[in-house]
């Protein structure tokens, strides 16, 4: 027999407020993985590159000459693998918010949003709701 006693539960209600990062932008299904991470402290929805002699992925650099000048993958969360490779999730299809997906500079958006493609990755301008006004 469970006894229970001086229990400090008191009844209340706590809320939180949740607000999305607009990165998921469409309703094509999803396609996760896990990959290593490598080269640098990357932000969640970063534009990776596979590097071809490791298979290790990195922030995507068009002028790059190791793989990792083609994209492969957007990042699913912030990682941070300046000092040592490190595990992440990598979104490997879906449509991603243009405006929310970080690209190096060394691209374009056209050019990123072109390069994706085949790889099942679609980028696109997020419709907004347009705001009531009285």
């Amino acid at each position: 027999m469970d006894q229970f006693g001086q229990n400090p539960f008191a009844p209340g209600m706590k809320s939180s407020l949740f607000v999305p990062d607009q990165l998921v932008a469409g309703t094509l299904q999803l396609v996760t993985d896990t990959g290593i991470i490598t080269g640098g402290a990357f932000k969640r929805g970063t534009v990776l590159g596979v590097i071809t002699a490791s298979g290790k992925y990195t922030a995507c650099v068009k002028t790059a000459s190791d793989g990792s000048e083609k994209p492969a993958a957007i990042l699913v969360d912030d990682v941070n693998a300046e000092s040592v490779d490190q595990s992440g999730g990598l979104y490997l299809m879906g449509e991603f918010n243009q405006n929310r997906v970080i690209i190096d500079a060394s691209w374009t958006l056209a050019t990123m949003k072109a390069a994706l493609r085949p790889v099942a990755i679609f980028l696109k301008d997020s419709t907004q709701a347009p705001v009531a006004t009285s």
